[in-house]
This record gives structure tokens, C-alpha cells and sequence, in this order.
């Protein structure tokens, strides 16, 4: 639920701070003092669109910031998604700030985030049902997801759509092989080039990065050589000097014919003639190499023009060996696919007809599940029109088959018939806007178990109704607020004496600027503004002691 609203430089809210209740909250006051703009704020935290326009004259900067508790798989799931971190207690704190150059700055959890994380969030956690929205009536394409939402659809939808899935894998499987001749042929010549190309370079994996060392080893062979010859010449000497080795052997020989006067020399001698044979050991490991760096021209020009061959394959073909096999392997497929074609269209054309048939059996069992909820949906929708006063209508799922879609082949639209007698019409055709108003409560109080959005929020769903209406209309709204957080806006003193929570919005004007203001109001303060609402500014006493009645009659007052 909403818990918390704080509003800064929006419109002509200077500041404002709102703290809501779960059950029936309602928002009243005189025309221009805000209410719409609070509507306009907790669309613009959600991800709505909203223009620059709504930051206030003169400020830098408009900013909403909004706290609610949601608990639940839905917004822990979509969390997740966005990489947001879940609080133990539900809480979502959820900020937006707006400039005038365009630029939005959000945040979910104190995580940045952006307005389309913000809308794609907002629509789990907030349903806002106004004037505007009341069009979504009007439009068919959204009338059978209210079917598929009381019917509980979900598993049967879910196991079509994935069985439609695959007909449509299939079906562009063939269209594509049904490509024109001429095409096909063309596609033969490039791929029967690539594929010869890759071959004749005849590419082994690993094989660049062993050359790549080679190529490493052969532009230091001058350093490596000059360096090995040098040791090889230290150790061993030349025809004019000794090398180290002839020298520690001289030297170990030398003391150990002195040996027999002290010991300690006889020691000494043996660690040289030891160092001796082990720099002899060295010597001829240096040797090794220097025969191993024994290579040509043409060895060093051999591994240039491969790198160079492999370099021209990786530049069309991948990035890697692996990448160009990888190339080699589906081009190979693609051309046995096309050389293949008659064998592999009877093969598809097949399974194409046995998925269709499976797909249109599903979508049958789809729809009349659809149509046996859509009856029992439009008569508890009558139900709570009748009591809404609206006892004539009468609401009809008008139901015509289609070719497969992703949704089944049902078109799905409903049809009103306004008075007795009338043939039933589309409602975007009869519905009045006070009709659609009525009729959207009726269907929000069907569909109440099976919303899972927890706060609905009402802008004017009193629209074109009074007297008995709105009495009813209010006892609804009750209701749903049993199941529900219920925040509505309204012009109407028997709805807004059915709340939970009154909060008033009021205008005031100072230093040539005008501000709105918010207060939550006690027993007494409702009981004046109910009937202020009756009578305008003229209250008498009489208004006043039908406004404490209506408070009485809705339980607020015992």
C-alpha cells in the first residue's frame, strides 16, 4: 500500500506531505485546489510521462518521493529484475526528481534507476482509474484480459502460448525455405564460398597462439643467441683464455694437493670441483639451445604468411579459430539445409499442421473457458450495476473466432444495452462518462479477489452520478477497501463520508504566489467540510446536521 507521499515544487504545491492508511482514504476540496496535481504526482513517481510544466514557477526542480509496503512474490520478483534490493519489512521507497532542461533523476531503495524501471515497478503496486482511465473500457483489445483475470486463465494461457510459440518457430522455418530460387542459389554461392575459403586455410584450434609464440621467439632469436653464446663463451673461454669451468677445475686441483697440510683446504677443494661439474652441467644446457635456435629465413617467412592468412580468415569469419570453426560448422548446416530443401519442407510442412492442430485445440478449450467465465463476469457485473443504479443494463461478452494469434482466436468486446428493449451496442458507442465510471467500479469489485495490485486509487469516479448513486457508489468503494487500499478523489459528501481518512486540500494565496495545503481532518472538521460540499460556502445548520447524519449512517460516528 501507499504509506507516504511527499511532494516539493509541483505545480502549485509548494510542499506537501501526505501520509496514508490501508481501507478507504478520500481527498476533497474546492475546484483548482490541487487535487488533480496529487493525482499528477503519484503518476510521476510511478514512470508516467509528465511535462516540464508541472515543475513550479520559478523552482529548479519538482520532486515526489513515495514509500510503500508490498510485501509480496510480484514486487520481490520485479526487484529482483531490476536489481534492487528487497527491505525485510516490504518497505519501497521510490523518488523522482524532474528539471526544467527534461533530465530525471530516480531511485528505488536508494538505488539509482531510471523512469522506465519506475513505470515498470509502479504498474505492480498502483491502479489509477480516473476519467482518462475509464477509456480503457473503450478499448477492446484490453476486454479479454478481464475475462482471462476472472476466469483464472493463467495456466491454460501459459500452455498455449508456448505450444503457439513453437507453430510460429516452425511456420518462419518454412517461410524461410520458401524463399525464391534465384535467392537460394545465390545463398549456395556464398556459402559455398565461405565454407571453401575456411577449408583451404585448413585452421586447427590453438594453432594461432602457437604460432603467435613462434613468431614472439623468432623476433628475439638475435638477443636470445647473443646472450647464450656469450654465457657458452664464459663458461668454456676461447683458444686465448680458459673458461670458467677448465678454471674451477685447475682451482680444485691446485688446492687439493695441499690438502694433506690442512683440512679445511681439502673442503674447499671439493665445493670447487663441485661448482665445476655443475657449471659444466650448465654449460651444455646452454649448448642445446643454442643448436635449438638453429632456423632459417624461410622458417621465420613461413609462420609470417600463416599469421597473415589467419589474420585475412579472422577479419570475415571470427575473432578466433574457435569463432571461424564455430562459422565453418553453421554454414555447413545452413547449405545441407538448403541442398536438402525438398526433404526438409515435406518434413516441416509435417510438423507444421500437427503443432497447428495442437495449438487450435488448446485455443479451443482457451475459449470456452473464456466464454463460460465471460457469461457468469458480465451477470455479477449486472449485479453490482443494478445496485450501482443502473438496473436496466445489461452487459454482454460478445465472443467471434479468429485465425491463431498469441492470445487464442478469440476477438473479444463487450457489448452494452443501456434500457430495456435496446440492442446491445460496443460501449465505446452508448457508455456515458458517468456510465464508464459505474461500470469500471462494477468490474473492479468482480475482479477485487484477483487483483493483485493492493492500492486503487479513483480519480472523480463520481463523474456524472448523484443522490442514491452515490450513496451506493460509496458502499463499493467501502467494500473494496476491505481487500484494498482505496484512495479517491471526489466532489460527492456521501462518498467521502465513507472513509476511513478524510484529508482536505485547500488553496491559499501569499506574496503573489499561490499554495496548496493538505490537513488530515478530525470528526468535527469532516462534519464542516461535508457540509461545505453540500452547500458551498453557505453552511447552515441544517447542512451541517445532515453532514454529522451521513457520518452516523456510514459508521464513522457510533
Amino acid at each position: 500500500m501507499l504509506s507516504y507521499l511527499q511532494i516539493e515544487n509541483v505545480a502549485i504545491i509548494k510542499e506537501a506531505v501526505i501520509n496514508l492508511g490501508d481501507g478507504f482514504n478520500v481527498m476533497t476540496g474546492e475546484t483548482g485546489a490541487g487535487k488533480s496535481i496529487i493525482i499528477d504526482s503519484i503518476n510521476a513517481v510511478l514512470g508516467e510521462r509528465t511535462s516540464r510544466e508541472l515543475i513550479r514557477t520559478g523552482c529548479d526542480y519538482a520532486k515526489v518521493e513515495a514509500v510503500f509496503y508490498e510485501n509480496n512474490a510480484q514486487t520481490n520478483a520485479c526487484l529482483e529484475e531490476l536489481g534492487i534490493p528487497c527491505e525485510a519489512d516490504g518497505e519501497i521507497l521510490i523518488s523522482r526528481k524532474m528539471t526544467p532542461d527534461g533530465k530525471n533523476i530516480c531511485k528505488i531503495n536508494g538505488e539509482n534507476a531510471t523512469v522506465s524501471m519506475l513505470k515498470r515497478l509502479g504498474c505492480l503496486l498502483v491502479n489509477i482509474h480516473g476519467q482518462a482511465d475509464n477509456q480503457s473500457l473503450l478499448n477492446s483489445e484490453l476486454h479479454l484480459s478481464y475475462v482471462d483475470s476472472v476466469a483464472g486463465n493463467n495456466t491454460l494461457l501459459e500452455d498455449y502460448v508456448n505450444c503457439y510459440n513453437e507453430y510460429t518457430y516452425v511456420r518462419s522455418r518454412l517461410q524461410k525455405l520458401n524463399t525464391d530460387e534465384e535467392m537460394k542459389l545465390r545463398r549456395l554461392d556464398i556459402l559455398n564460398y565461405q565454407i571453401n575459403e575456411i577449408e583451404k586455410a585448413d585452421i586447427t584450434e590453438g594453432e594461432y597462439d602457437s604460432l603467435k609464440q613462434k613468431q614472439a621467439f623468432f623476433r628475439n632469436a638475435e638477443k636470445l643467441a647473443s646472450s647464450l653464446n656469450n654465457a657458452y663463451f664464459a663458461l668454456n673461454g676461447d683458444g686465448d683464455s680458459e673458461g670458467a669451468v677448465s678454471l674451477g677445475f685447475s682451482s680444485a686441483n691446485s688446492l687439493s694437493s695441499c690438502s694433506d697440510i690442512n683440512d679445511n683446504i681439502n673442503e674447499i677443494s671439493k665445493k670447487i670441483e663441485n661448482s665445476a661439474y655443475l657449471l659444466s652441467e650448465c654449460s651444455d644446457e646452454i649448448k642445446e639451445l643454442i643448436d635449438s635456435l638453429d632456423f632459417s629465413e624461410a622458417d621465420i617467412n613461413a609462420v609470417e604468411e600463416r599469421l597473415d592468412e589467419l589474420y585475412n580468415i579472422f577479419r570475415k569469419y571470427g575473432k578466433t579459430d574457435e569463432e571461424v570453426l564455430a562459422f565453418y560448422k553453421n554454414a555447413v548446416e545452413e547449405r545441407g539445409s538448403i541442398e536438402n530443401a525438398d526433404e526438409l519442407r515435406i518434413k516441416l510442412e509435417k510438423e507444421l499442421n500437427e503443432l497447428y492442430n495442437k495449438a487450435y485445440k488448446k485455443a479451443e478449450v482457451l475459449s470456452e473457458a473464456r466464454k463460460k467465465a465471460g457469461e457468469s463476469f458480465c451477470k455479477a457485473v449486472k449485479k453490482e450495476l443494478s445496485y450501482l443504479d443502473m438496473p436496466s443494463v445489461e452487459l454482454y461478452l460478445n465472443m467471434n473466432k479468429t485465425e491463431l494469434t498469441d492470445r487464442g482466436i478469440d476477438d473479444v468486446e463487450f457489448y452494452l444495452s443501456a434500457n430495456v428493449g435496446e440492442e446491445p451496442k460496443p460501449l465505446s458507442k452508448i457508455a456515458s462518462g458517468g456510465e464508464l465510471s459505474r461500470i469500471m467500479l462494477a468490474i473492479k469489485c468482480v475482479l477485487s479477489e484477483k487483483d493483485k495490485i493492493n492500492t486503487l486509487v479513483f480519480d472523480e469516479v463520481d463523474t456524472g452520478v448523484s443522490g442514491s448513486a452515490a450513496q451506493k457508489i460509496a458502499v463499493k468503494l467501502k467494500e473494496l477497501s476491505e481487500t484494498h487500499q482505496v484512495i479517491c478523489v471526489t466532489h460527492l459528501a456521501p462518498i467521502a463520508s465513507y472513509a476511513d481518512s478524510h484529508l482536505l486540500i485547500t488553496k491559499s494565496e501569499r506574496e503573489g504566489k499561490t499554495y496548496t495545503q493538505l490537513e488530515k481532518l478530525d470528526t468535527k472538521q469532516r462534519v464542516n467540510e461535508l457540509a461545505r460540499i453540500m452547500g458551498g460556502n453557505d453552511v447552515s445548520e441544517l447542512m451541517l446536521k445532515n453532514a454529522e447524519e451521513m457520518l452516523i449512517k456510514s459508521g464513522v460516528i457510533s
